[in-house]
């Protein structure tokens, strides 16, 4: 079972461990942010073909026209 710590010894030791955190710079969280927006464009566009392609091979299949 866990040992028990007062609230002061507790916040003391969060505070303590939150000073070692590394904070990422501007411009690398501006990079990070601009690879992401990126990759969701190039997903959106991959996902939008994939469905254009399969709804047409899926009218051609049936002789459906959409």
């Amino acid at each position: 079972m866990a040992s028990k710590t007062n609230p002061a010894t507790f916040f003391k030791q969060v505070r303590s461990e939150a000073s070692k955190i590394t904070w990422p710079s501007r411009r690398e969280t501006a990079i990070s942010t601009i690879m992401v927006l990126v990759m969701v464009v190039v997903a959106a566009l991959f996902f939008f073909a994939a469905d254009q392609l399969i709804g047409w091979l899926l009218g051609f299949v049936l002789n459906v026209s959409v």
